[in-house]
């Protein structure tokens, strides 16, 4: 608890030493703002039809993107807006906002900005336009802000080489009615604008893998949630091994996690693919069971119910 306690103070403590930043009439402006896009962000999930769902999300962009003009607005936390991705770049040299919209099942689009950090607090704003929906390969995808494939971020690990950063993005994509996506993929800045994808995954032949890819695409069928997420105590990208359901690898939508793992390290500017993290193996038998509440009679072991004094 007392952990806990901490965290929770020094988050608050981070977001009031950003919002020092903002003067109070600003301030004050961004939270007034704020309450409508609230609103609006709700709509875009939650609306009945899709023109519903249109209309919020016209609404909230023109809203937000007058919001993000407030001077300083870089530093305000939006914290109310709960189905809006919005992501620090671990060196604060930009925040990314991502959010996705249920057209129909099989039709779901990304909407996003990047907004740099600006020494005079002024608005630097890249718009994201999802292009995924005409883009033939996803993996094999280089382009700009104007051709980004669409994902709802959840982690950026910065990565450095040969004196650049890296941003490695890790996201989600709800993709349609029969399967999702989790994505990896490198955001770099190219004459100070950005670039989605970069051919710096290395792997080697024989694992169903392309070596040489712009992105790493795992698709999987629709809510079997396989887990992909960056450890920073293992300094290593994880991510669930798939298999299909119906011994039908090439069918997306019949993929599952296995309960292994598999890894990207970075090495030497790239990510380094590694097929297997975790090799203990539990000898047959010895699987771990949960400790009875009764003896072999049906009697309750009293011990058993027994609270340890702190």
């Amino acid at each position: 608890m007392k952990l806990i306690s901490i965290l929770t103070l020094l988050f608050f403590i981070n977001v009031n030493a950003k919002a020092q930043n903002i003067n109070a009439a600003n301030y004050k402006l961004l939270q007034k703002k704020e309450d409508s896009l609230k609103t609006l962000a709700d709509k875009i999930i939650n609306g009945i039809n899709p023109s519903d769902r249109f209309k919020a999300d016209s609404s909230f962009t023109k809203i937000f993107v007058r919001a993000l003009k407030t001077n300083n607005s870089f530093y305000f936390p939006f914290d109310s807006l709960y189905s809006i991705s919005k992501l620090y770049a671990p060196d604060s040299s930009f925040r990314i906002y991502t959010w996705q919209m249920v057209i129909n099942e099989n039709v779901i689009r990304q909407h996003g900005a990047i907004q740099m950090k600006t020494a005079d607090g002024s608005l630097k704003l890249f718009p994201l336009i999802d292009k995924s929906d005409v883009t033939t390969d996803m993996s094999d995808t280089i382009a700009d802000n104007f051709g980004w494939m669409g994902a709802v971020y959840y982690k950026i690990v910065l990565k450095k080489a040969a004196g650049k950063n890296f941003y490695t993005l890790l996201g989600f994509d709800q993709n349609n009615i029969r399967s999702e996506k989790k994505i990896i993929e490198i955001l770099s800045f190219v004459n100070d604008k950005p670039v989605f994808g970069s051919r710096q995954f290395s792997i080697v032949s024989g694992y169903g893998y392309k070596g040489n890819m712009a992105r790493f695409v795992m698709e999987f069928k629709k809510a079997s949630s396989p887990k992909l997420n960056y450890d920073p105590e293992l300094d290593l990208i994880i991510f669930e091994h798939l298999i299909s359901e119906t011994n039908q690898p090439n069918k997306k939508w019949t993929l599952i996690g296995d309960g292994d793992y598999e890894a990207f390290r970075w090495q030497e500017g790239r990510w380094v693919y590694i097929n297997k993290i975790f090799n203990q193996v539990t000898p047959l038998g010895q699987a771990p069971v949960p400790s009875p509440l009764t003896d072999d009679k049906g009697k309750m072991i009293e011990n058993k119910l027994k609270i340890e004094e702190p």
